[in-house]
C-alpha cells in the first residue's frame, strides 16, 4: 500500500463513518502536509520515531500547540485504521503524548448583543426570513453549524417545537425552539414550499455549510460586534446564559450533545468569571480600600 493509497483508505473510512465535510477535508489537508515533512512514506514503516520526527518539523516551522495537537490527532487516527487493516503490526501512535494545552474559556456573547444579533434580519424577504430563524435556531438551540445544515423539514415539529438533532457520530438527540425560533422557522418554511430542507439558498435547494457562516458573518458586521463571531459562538452563548439562570449542568450536557460531561464543565468556568466580574464592579466591598494591605 502506497503513502496516496492509505490516506485515500483513510479518507473513505471517514465518509462511511458519517464524519462531517468539513472535518474529512481538514484531515486531508493535515496528512498532506505530514506526507510531505516525511517525504510520502511507505505507511508499513511508521513508528514513533517518524512521527516525533513529523512533530518536531512542526514546530520548527512555527505552528501553534493546538494545530500540532490537531495534527497529531490526524496522524494517530491514520496509524490506528492502518493497524486495524493490518498494514501496522502495532499502532506507534500510543507512544506519543498530546501537547499540553492552556484550556481558553469560551467567549459567550451578552444577553444584549444576541438581542442586538437576532434583530438584524428585518423585513419579509426570503433572505430575511432565512436569516431571522438560522440565527434564532442556533441561540434556541445551542446546536453545531453541521447539525443545523442538515436539518430536514422531517426533523422539526412545527407544532411543539421539537426539533431532531443528528450530531458527530450519528448520534441524535432532541432540542427545542423557543417561541421567536419557532415562529420564524415556520416563517423560513413556508418561503420554499415542497423543499426537503428547512434552510435553503436562492435555489430552492440545501443551504451549505459555508452558506450558513456566510449569513452568520453577514449580521455580526451588521450588529456592530467588534470581536469575532462564529457559529459556535452561539453555541457558548446559549450554555453560558442557561447556567447563568439557573439549569443544571446535566441538562445543559444533554441538550450540547456532550458526551462526557467534564466538556460542559467548561461552561461554569465561565459563568463564575462573570459572576467576579459583576461582583467586581456592582459590591461596594468588591475592592480594598485605599491604603489597606494584605494580612
Amino acid at each position: 500500500m502506497t503513502w496516496d493509497e492509505a490516506v485515500d483508505s483513510f479518507l473513505e473510512h471517514l465518509r462511511r463513518r458519517n464524519v462531517s465535510p468539513e472535518t474529512t477535508r481538514a484531515y486531508a489537508s493535515d496528512l498532506a502536509g505530514m506526507g510531505e515533512a516525511l517525504a510520502r512514506p511507505d505507511p508499513a514503516t511508521l513508528d514513533p520515531i517518524a512521527l516525533r520526527r513529523f512533530l518536531a518539523r512542526l514546530r520548527d516551522d512555527g505552528f501553534q500547540k493546538s494545530s500540532i495537537a490537531r495534527k497529531l490527532a490526524c496522524a494517530r487516527s491514520l496509524c490506528r485504521h492502518l493497524h486495524r487493516l493490518g498494514v501496522l503490526a502495532e499502532n506507534p501512535g500510543r507512544a506519543l503524548r498530546t501537547p499540553r494545552l492552556e484550556r481558553k474559556l469560551p467567549r459567550a456573547l451578552t444577553e444584549a448583543e444576541v438581542s442586538e444579533f437576532l434583530g438584524g434580519p428585518k423585513g419579509n424577504t426570503k433572505a430575511a426570513k432565512r436569516d431571522r430563524a438560522i440565527l434564532e435556531t442556533f441561540y434556541s438551540t445551542g446546536c453545531r453549524i453541521a447539525e443545523l445544515a442538515a436539518l430536514s423539514r422531517e426533523d422539526v415539529d412545527l407544532g411543539s417545537g421539537v426539533v431532531r438533532l443528528r450530531g458527530k457520530g450519528r448520534k441524535e438527540r432532541l432540542a427545542v425552539l423557543g417561541g421567536p425560533a419557532l415562529e420564524a422557522v415556520r416563517s423560513a418554511v413556508d418561503c420554499w414550499p415542497g423543499g426537503a430542507a428547512v434552510f435553503a439558498n436562492k435555489a430552492g435547494g440545501r443551504l451549505s455549510i459555508r452558506g450558513v457562516r456566510r449569513v452568520v458573518d453577514k449580521w455580526a458586521r451588521r450588529a456592530g460586534i467588534a470581536r469575532r463571531v462564529t457559529p459556535h459562538t452561539f453555541r457558548h452563548s446559549f450554555a453560558t446564559h442557561m447556567l447563568d439562570r439557573g439549569a443544571d449542568l446535566r441538562s445543559v450536557q444533554e441538550l450540547l450533545g456532550h458526551a462526557n460531561i467534564q466538556t460542559t464543565q467548561i461552561y461554569t468556568q465561565v459563568t463564575t468569571a462573570r459572576m467576579k466580574e459583576v461582583y467586581g464592579r456592582a459590591h461596594p466591598r468588591a475592592k480594598p480600600r485605599p491604603g489597606a494591605r494584605g494580612e
